[in-house]
């Protein structure tokens, strides 16, 4: 499935492959990398509730605010919350990003091998093979509690919506 210009990249029109996720949908399973030989998928997480922080790349400015942001909210956050950024990076890019960064309290999937969640959450870019900018959260019982594709991918996401979506469930 295609969603042609569902979302653009400085006003510019994107294509995403996948689904329009929304608010109460049950959570689609994915696979990803955590680091080489490690998978991750939706069960990894258990009951927690689940941020999926989904960035276009560790390496770009917007990015590191947004994932630097949720490092310092998940201070404040129960320990029964798991921020996951998700991006098309290599394990090993992210791993070195958090490195230098400080970035201790959120944890990184990789979907560079499978295109997994990209697909199942609707966020591959078709044009670039990267993932649009979104946010997902994910209650225990593995349903959709927010649902946020950014609009243009070089903004960042509202994150007090997703922060109260977090805090209502968590």
């Amino acid at each position: 499935m295609e969603r042609d210009d569902a979302v653009v990249m400085k006003g510019n029109p994107i294509t995403l492959v996948g689904p329009e996720l929304k608010k109460g949908d049950k959570a689609p399973d994915f696979r990803c990398m955590e680091a080489f030989g490690s998978e991750v998928d939706l069960g990894s997480f258990g009951d927690d509730v689940k941020v999926f922080n989904v960035v276009v790349s560790v390496d770009t400015p917007v990015c590191d605010v947004q994932i630097r942001r949720f490092n310092e909210e998940a201070a404040g956050l129960s320990d029964s919350v798991q921020i996951v950024t998700v991006s098309m990076d290599l394990p090993f890019a992210q791993s070195r990003y958090c490195a230098a960064a400080g970035v201790e309290r959120v944890r990184t999937a990789s979907d560079y091998q499978y295109a997994s969640f990209g697909e199942a959450y609707g966020v591959l870019i078709k044009e670039n093979r990267l993932l649009a900018r979104s946010i997902f959260v994910v209650g225990p019982d593995n349903v959709l509690a927010h649902v946020e594709y950014v609009g243009d991918i070089v903004d960042e996401p509202d994150y007090e919506a997703a922060l109260a979506a977090i805090k209502s469930i968590g």
